[in-house]
């Protein structure tokens, strides 16, 4: 009789760490590549741009743009490109400012303070933003103009849009609870922030396990268990490290004291509090993963690459790729309504320059994480690398000294170089 019993699932034996460990070899680039920028510029300024404070400023300056460049792996991976990211930021930021100062106020009665005035603001923004972007979209896939053509125009339109909103006026005060979407006026404090990193770091292993039952259980090799636990341990190192940098920011003395003052209570003389994690910050994760599942466990996100990697194919095949691109740009016009309320409670206030080239840099972050402007192809965490390394850049060199125009001239040459590294890498991929 046949033995039936099922045989164990194979593991990889490979001689190679990287293989064994299943690592991403882009990836493993964009992190090197960002340790040696940081080296670097900590080498540069004295020690100086590896300190709590700096990354703490780091963090919450690379969030707005980080979560558009999100938004725009999905754009690039359908092979569509939208250059009205900075300018749609400003309009939606505007509409939120006028809603909080004048519109609210005057035909409502609801002054800042009230406890649904920033939740109207916002609600306005994110409903603006999904609006103008769903248009953008129908525009594109229904009219077949190019992408680049109608959001080229919707750079120039919506900038303009927003300078007619506020009169070009600096728009403010806000909120004070909208404002602690905007980095230090928000954050979880130190105690809450161990509590993220418990629970991310529970996720992030249940994860990972989660996907090793799953390939085995479909019969496909899966690494061995040194090999995996090395991987856990590397992720959980990373998150409480990270959350232990952050808590190690202290909130200067004298600011403390007046929180003291303005709760009715005496400081404790030599009390140290840390800021924790910024809770722009914590939005920006959770979008990360949201956007992750999507791309990964729908149906949306498949229809995505799949129209990415072959628009013929894929209509054939029965998706309405027209349909499909007024969602992906609603998301993104939902997406850059986000990064306004991040941006704009940052600075405390909306300006007329606000989003200024932010189409280049979520472009650049995008690229450089390793989108294919081909399409087709694009990564989630490599959009979030890219963004970093993108503001690391700009922060680095202006702790150095280096002029703005310099600034941009170095970004637009990395963004180049990005672009040639990842025609190289396919060709190599494409020859194996």
């Amino acid at each position: 009789m046949t033995d039936m019993t099922s045989a164990p699932v194979p593991q990889k034996d490979d001689g190679n760490l990287f293989h064994k460990l299943e690592l991403d070899m882009r990836l493993l680039g964009m992190i090197g590549a960002l340790f040696i920028l940081c080296i670097g510029f900590n080498w540069f300024t004295d020690g100086r741009f590896l300190t709590p404070r700096n990354i703490f400023n780091l963090t919450i300056q690379t969030v707005s743009v980080a979560i558009m460049a999100c938004g725009m792996v999905f754009v690039i991976v359908n092979r569509h490109i939208d250059l009205s990211v900075g300018a749609l930021l400003a309009t939606t930021s505007a509409v939120m400012a006028m809603m909080q100062t004048q519109i609210l106020p005057n035909s409502f009665g609801l002054g800042l303070g009230h406890p649904l005035i920033w939740v109207l603001a916002i609600l306005s923004g994110l409903l603006v933003g999904t609006l103008i972007g769903a248009f953008q979209g129908w525009m594109i896939g229904y009219l077949t103009i190019p992408a680049f053509i109608v959001t080229l125009g919707g750079f120039l339109v919506w900038r303009n849009v927003a300078w007619y909103l506020t009169s070009g006026q600096t728009i403010g005060p806000l909120d004070q609870t909208f404002l602690t979407f905007g980095g230090t006026n928000g954050t979880l404090g130190t105690s809450w922030s161990w509590v993220v990193a418990v629970i991310a770091s529970i996720g992030a292993v249940w994860a990972m396990w989660s996907s090793r039952r799953s390939k085995a259980g479909h019969g496909f090799p899966v690494k061995p268990v040194w090999a995996e636990l090395t991987l856990h341990g590397i992720i959980v190192a990373s998150i409480f490290g990270f959350i232990a940098v952050l808590n190690a920011y202290l909130i200067p003395e004298r600011r403390l004291e007046r929180m003291f003052e303005a709760r009715g209570e005496v400081m404790p003389e030599g009390l140290t509090v840390g800021y924790g994690l910024p809770i722009s910050v914590l939005i920006l994760i959770l979008v990360a993963l949201v956007l992750s599942v999507v791309a990964k466990r729908t149906r949306f996100g498949r229809y995505i690459f799949a129209t990415g990697g072959n628009p013929d194919a894929a209509e054939l095949s029965g998706i309405n790729t027209r349909l499909l691109t007024v969602k992906i740009f609603a998301l993104m016009g939902f997406l850059c309504a986000l990064s306004a309320v991040i941006a704009s409670a940052r600075l405390s206030n909306h300006t007329n320059d606000i989003g200024t080239l932010d189409e280049l840099r979520v472009i650049a972050a995008a690229v450089i994480g390793g989108t294919a402007l081909a399409g087709g192809f694009g990564t989630i965490y490599g959009a979030l690398i890219g963004a970093l390394i993108m503001q690391s850049l700009q922060s680095g060199m202006a702790m150095v000294g280096v002029d703005a125009p310099f600034q941009n001239i170095v970004v637009g040459a990395v963004l180049v170089l990005a672009v040639l590294i990842d025609i190289i890498y396919r060709k190599r991929v494409g020859a194996k």
